[in-house]
C-alpha cells in the first residue's frame, strides 16, 4: 500500500510572485474554490503582514466552507534582535486566523552570516522560537527551510541543525526548500533519503523551483525517496521559471506510481482545474503542458492516428479521460483519410470510409487548403466545414454589412478604431458600432455587442489569442494571409481560421466561425 501525499499549493503566494501575475481579492478566492474542488490539502494565501489586499483576502476566505483544504498564512522567523511578540510580521500571521502556518527559515549558513547578518546559533534560536510561538497558539506549523538543499551542499551539519531547531520547536512537516532550483535528482534523493531518516516521526516535504527544468522530477524523486509533502504551483508559474507543477505531479504519483494525492474520483477534474486557474490568472496555459494540455494527447502523424484508433495505448501513455482531457486528431497534410474520418464520425458516427459524404468532405478540405486553410489547431472551424457539407448547418445569424476605419490623431499621436455591423437573425436586423485598439478590436467588439442582443450567452465569450501568417510572401501587401484565433467562454476553448489578401475580412472569417461554434454547440440557446 503506497503512502497519502499531502499536497500543498502555492499559486496564490509563491505564483504571485511569477512575471505577469496579479490576483484580485475575487482571483485569489475563486482559485480556492477550484483547488478545493478537486481536494488539495492545503493552499497557501500569502502574507497577511505584507499588505492591504492579502489581510482582506484572508477576512474575505473565512466565510467559505471547504470540502478538503487548510487555509495557510505564509510568513517568516521573527527578526534578529528582537522577541516573537514584538514582530509585527509574526503577530500578523495571527490575524488571518488560518489553522495552519508556513514559516521560512534560513537554513544555508551563506544566507545566514551574508545575507540577514546574524550568527549561525541566532538564527537557530530564531527558527525555534517563532515555530514554538506558533504552535503554542494552536497552529500545525510547516517549516520552510529556506535553500536546504544549497545548505546542505555547503554545510550539511548546519543544513540538518536548522530542521532540528524546527522540530524543536513543534513543526509537523520540514519542507525543503531547492530555493535557486539548481539541484538535480539524483541529489534530492540522496539528501531527502538521509533527512527522513534523521527525522523518522516529522513529515518531510519538498519545495522546488524550475530553474533547471527539474522541479517536477526532483519532486517525484522526493516522494519516492520518503517524502510524503509536496508543494508547488498548479500549473507551474511563479518566480523565474517557475515552481513544480502540480497538475503534473499529481497523475505522476498517483496513476502512475500509485500514491494517494486527491480523491481518485475527482483526477478527472484535473484539466477543467487547470485550465480555470489558467483563465482566471490571465496567462496563455502552454498547449504542450502534460496531462493537462490542449495538445497532451494530440496526434498529427497518420501512423500514430491509425495506431491510436486501433489500440490508444500504442501512442499514448494514459487515457486522456483520467485527467478529464481529450483526444484530438490534427488536421494536416500527414494526418490520413483515417483522421478525417474520425473526426468527422464524431459529429455523423454513421459516415464510413465508402461513404459518398466522406469523400465529399475530403474534396471541400481540399478546395479550402489550396486556398490557404490549414485546420490542423482549427478543428472548430473544420467541424463547420463537415456540418456545412453534411446539411447539418444552420446558420444562426448573418452579417448583412460591415465597416472599419482606422484613424491617427496627429496631435495626440494616438491610433484608435471604430467599426459599424449590421447582423441579421431570423429576418430581425441590429445594427451597432465599437471603438477598440485596432480595426480587428473594434470589428469583434462591435459584432458582439450586435449579437449579444440575439444570444446573451455570447457575453462570456472572448478571445484568448490571436494570430496572423502571410501565405504567399511574393505579393508582398497583396497576399493572403492566414488569421487563427482561440476563443474562451471561461470553460471551453476552441480554435477557428480565416483566409482572404483582406487581413479584416481574414479575422472577420475566424470571428464569425467562432461565435458560430459556441452557439451551434449550445442546447437551447438562450434568445
Amino acid at each position: 500500500m503506497k503512502r497519502n501525499i499531502n499536497i500543498f499549493d502555492s499559486t496564490l503566494r509563491d505564483g504571485a510572485q511569477g512575471e505577469g501575475i496579479s490576483f484580485s481579492v475575487k482571483d485569489k478566492i475563486k482559485i480556492v474554490k477550484q483547488l478545493d474542488s478537486i481536494g488539495v490539502n492545503y493552499i497557501e494565501a500569502g502574507n497577511p503582514g505584507s499588505n492591504s489586499k492579502d489581510l482582506e483576502f484572508f477576512n474575505e476566505v473565512k466565510k467559505l466552507s471547504l470540502s478538503h483544504a487548510k487555509i495557510v498564512a505564509f510568513g517568516s522567523t521573527r527578526r534578529k534582535g528582537i522577541s516573537v511578540e514584538e514582530d509585527a510580521n509574526v503577530q500578523a500571521l495571527l490575524t488571518a486566523e488560518t489553522p495552519a502556518v508556513a514559516i521560512f527559515g534560513k537554513s544555508w549558513d551563506f544566507h545566514v552570516t551574508d545575507i540577514i547578518k546574524a550568527t549561525l546559533p541566532e538564527n537557530l534560536e530564531m527558527i525555534e522560537e517563532t515555530i514554538a510561538f506558533f504552535v503554542s497558539a494552536g497552529k500545525e506549523v510547516v517549516f520552510d527551510a529556506e535553500h536546504f538543499f544549497d545548505g546542505y551542499k555547503s554545510n550539511p551539519e548546519y543544513a540538518l541543525a536548522s530542521l532540528q531547531a524546527a522540530v524543536d520547536g513543534g513543526a509537523s512537516c520540514l519542507a525543503l526548500c531547492d530555493t535557486n532550483g539548481g539541484t538535480f535528482p539524483h541529489e534530492i534523493s540522496e539528501i531527502v533519503k538521509l533527512v527522513c531518516e534523521r527525522f523518522p516521526s516529522t513529515s518531510v516535504g519538498l519545495h522546488c523551483h524550475n530553474d533547471c527544468g527539474m522541479a517536477v522530477a526532483n519532486s517525484v524523486e522526493g516522494v519516492r525517496a520518503g517524502a510524503d509533502h509536496v508543494q508547488g504551483t498548479f500549473i507551474g508559474f511563479g518566480e523565474r521559471c517557475g515552481n513544480a507543477n502540480l497538475s503534473t505531479i499529481i497523475p505522476n504519483l498517483q496513476i502512475k506510481l500509485g500514491y494517494e494525492c486527491i480523491p481518485s474520483e475527482l483526477m478527472s477534474e484535473l484539466t477543467p482545474a487547470a485550465r480555470a486557474v489558467g483563465e482566471i490568472a490571465n496567462i496563455h496555459m502552454s498547449t504542450g503542458m502534460p496531462y493537462v494540455g490542449a495538445s497532451a494527447f494530440a496526434h498529427k502523424g497518420g501512423m500514430h492516428i491509425d495506431g491510436v484508433n486501433k489500440a490508444s495505448h500504442s501512442f499514448e501513455h494514459i487515457s486522456p479521460e483520467l485527467v478529464g482531457n481529450r483526444r484530438r486528431f490534427l488536421m494536416s497534410e500527414v494526418s490520413g483519410r483515417s483522421s478525417i474520418l474520425s473526426s468527422v464520425q464524431k459529429i455523423d458516427p454513421s459516415i464510413t470510409k465508402d461513404s459518398p459524404e466522406a469523400q465529399l468532405i475530403i474534396d471541400e478540405l481540399k478546395r479550402l487548403e489550396h486556398e490557404g486553410y490549414q485546420y490542423e489547431g482549427a478543428e472548430s472551424s473544420f467541424e463547420l466545414v463537415v456540418m456545412k457539407v453534411l446539411g447539418m448547418y444552420r446558420e444562426p445569424f448573418a452579417i448583412d454589412f460591415f465597416k472599419a476605419i482606422g484613424e491617427n490623431d496627429v496631435e495626440s499621436g494616438e491610433f484608435t478604431s471604430s467599426s459599424m455591423v449590421k447582423v441579421s437573425v431570423g429576418g430581425v436586423a441590429e445594427i451597432t458600432a465599437a471603438q477598440g485598439k485596432g480595426p480587428v478590436d473594434a470589428l469583434d467588439k462591435a459584432l458582439r455587442k450586435a449579437l449579444e442582443v440575439f444570444y446573451p450567452v455570447l457575453k462570456d465569450v472572448y478571445l484568448t489569442d490571436y494570430k496572423v501568417r502571410v501565405l504567399d510572401t511574393e505579393n508582398t501587401t497583396s497576399a493572403k494571409v492566414r488569421v487563427i484565433i482561440e476563443s474562451t467562454d471561461g470553460v471551453k476553448n476552441w480554435t477557428t481560421i480565416g483566409v482572404s489578401s483582406d487581413i479584416i475580412e481574414a479575422s472577420l472569417i475566424a470571428l464569425k466561425d467562432s461565435i458560430e461554434y459556441k452557439l451551434l454547440n449550445i442546447d437551447g440557446v438562450e434568445k
